[in-house]
């Protein structure tokens, strides 16, 4: 069954205090989003992968492209109002049965193992969320109050999100609503299980200039 990755690269650059869109920030040498789409042809050169940009960053992205002499193959397609109507927008190129991945265009640094993981589970299970255990204590705030929580009844989740396409359909054949979280909560929303597989801890989304310093120390640092 064909692999298809919806890559969503809607961010701005404001946590990182710069007017360059974070996707286009450089790591390792090339824009954070070339890096992404790399990880993925490494992974598996025949992947179909669909990227998702606002409308207004199309052009800087071809620019950036014959830039970079940037050359793996890729379909773009414009975003929408949300991250929701971004990945349905991605998803309206997707053409017979598929597994699909949703993922950040800020996360190069997916390993090949927890790709492996997320489609062999998505193609087995009908779908597969990568996540890790919480590491530190945490609290539930409620108002002026807060309590303890046990750590170890919540994970922590990354992307890719990966789904039998006919579970992605079915379940964005609705409204938007607020209580759409990610990608796992529309099908969970549709009356899908969720299945869990191990991530891998250097699959960071670059958010910050200090996510963007480990990310250029973990390129840098030798695979075992």
């Amino acid at each position: 069954m064909q692999q298809v990755v919806i890559i969503v690269a809607g961010g701005s650059g404001s946590r990182m205090g710069s007017q360059i869109p974070k996707q286009f920030l450089n790591v390792g040498g090339r824009p954070i989003l070339m890096a992404t789409i790399e990880t993925f042809y490494q992974y598996n050169s025949e992947m179909l992968q669909i990227v998702v940009l606002p409308a207004s960053q199309m052009e800087l992205w071809k620019g950036l492209c014959d830039s970079y002499k940037f050359t793996i193959p890729h379909q773009v397609t414009a975003g929408g109002e949300t991250r929701f109507h971004s990945v349905k927008n991605g998803l309206a190129m997707v053409k017979g049965d598929a597994v699909v991945g949703i993922h950040d265009g800020v996360r190069p640094l997916v390993s090949h193992e927890t790709l492996d993981r997320c489609y062999s589970g998505a193609l087995e299970n009908g779908n597969a969320i990568p996540a890790l255990p919480l590491t530190e204590s945490i609290r539930r705030v409620n108002g002026q109050t807060n309590s303890a929580e046990d750590r170890n009844a919540f994970v922590s989740v990354q992307t890719p999100q990966v789904f039998r396409s006919e579970q992605l359909t079915t379940a964005y054949d609705v409204p938007f609503s607020a209580l759409f979280t990610d990608d796992a909560s529309v099908v969970e929303h549709a009356g899908f299980a969720i299945n869990l597989v191990v991530g891998n801890h250097e699959n960071i989304k670059i958010t910050t200039p200090l996510d963007l310093k480990i990310a250029e120390l973990l390129m840098k640092t030798p695979k075992p």
